[in-house]
């Protein structure tokens, strides 16, 4: 498996990844494909922070971290991961987060927050962002809000997480 920056001529092949990686998902939107795009033309994308894993000659897994504002600081949130269906449970989803984790951490970033499934992550040492002295939106279930240490130093931020717009925004 090669793990590399996503470049544009993937772009296709990375929509439909994610379409059919989240179709099944029963708490996904529905809308995490279009979501990548909306990320890209956002403030917060951050190109280096965007990989692809491919395998056999095709991508097989996707993960972005674009910015975000928490208090004071600009970190980083993970959004959305995705692997291939036919490929799921085979180290590809942790091999993508240790590398975006990795890259990051080397940019300077500190946290990384995610809404997320709260059996998934922890595995990979995401803890619940209250943890860390973070809350967001009652509707957002604090099991699935969670955040990831880049430093190691257990941070504390004190703070409500809001989202930006670029995350609801619905396309049709």
């Amino acid at each position: 498996m090669l793990i590399r920056n996503r470049k544009t001529t993937d772009d296709h092949e990375i929509y439909t990844l994610v379409k059919k990686a989240f179709a099944s998902v029963p708490q996904a939107s529905g809308d995490e494909q279009n979501l990548v795009g909306r990320l890209r033309q956002s403030a917060g994308y951050v190109p280096e922070l965007e990989f692809v894993a491919e395998q056999d000659g095709r991508i097989v897994g996707h993960i972005m971290l674009t910015k975000i504002r928490i208090g004071n600081a600009e970190q980083l949130i993970l959004a959305p991961l995705a692997v291939a269906p036919d490929r799921q449970r085979t180290g590809i989803g942790g091999a993508l987060i240790e590398k975006a984790h990795k890259t990051a951490q080397k940019s300077g970033y500190s946290l990384v927050i995610l809404v997320g499934h709260p059996t998934y992550y922890p595995r990979f040492g995401y803890r619940p962002a209250s943890t860390f002295g973070l809350t967001c939106a009652p509707e957002i279930p604090p099991e699935c809000f969670m955040a990831f240490d880049l430093t190691g130093k257990g941070a504390s931020f004190g703070t409500f997480v809001t989202f930006p717009p670029v995350f609801f925004e619905q396309e049709t």
